[in-house]
């Protein structure tokens, strides 16, 4: 299971910070990121972590913006949000799988997702 917290309301520039907390069994074999999903809009790929290389991929549109990190003993994987822009409104899920960055990306499991909504 994952459970996503941290999203809400920011004024364009400034910084939020997702988490995603994993429960019922370990991810640490597993790719962690989040996918984004504004309305109209097919989802996209935001951010991933590799939990056993801690390899890190990002979109092009969060590249030098957001940052992806994991805690492994806490099974949570955080992404930092910073220089805000309207455009990054949009639902944000946790996912946990493999090859997230890719076209083939596998998602075994999906968080509930979380708001962010960003004011200019």
């Amino acid at each position: 299971r994952l459970v996503e917290s941290g999203g809400g309301l920011m004024q364009a520039g400034g910084p939020l910070r997702l988490s995603c907390a994993a429960s019922g069994r370990t991810f640490s074999t597993f790719s962690m990121g989040w996918f984004r999903q504004a309305p109209g809009k097919e989802r996209e790929f935001v951010a991933s972590l590799n939990s056993r290389t801690l390899d890190t991929y990002y979109g092009d549109s969060v590249k030098g913006r957001f940052t992806i990190a994991g805690d492994n003993a806490k099974n949570t994987v955080y992404l930092q949000m910073n220089s805000l822009k309207p455009e990054d409104t949009a639902i944000y899920s946790c996912a946990a799988g493999a090859f997230l960055h890719l076209p083939i990306a596998n998602v075994a499991y999906w968080g509930q997702g979380t708001q962010v909504t960003v004011s200019s």
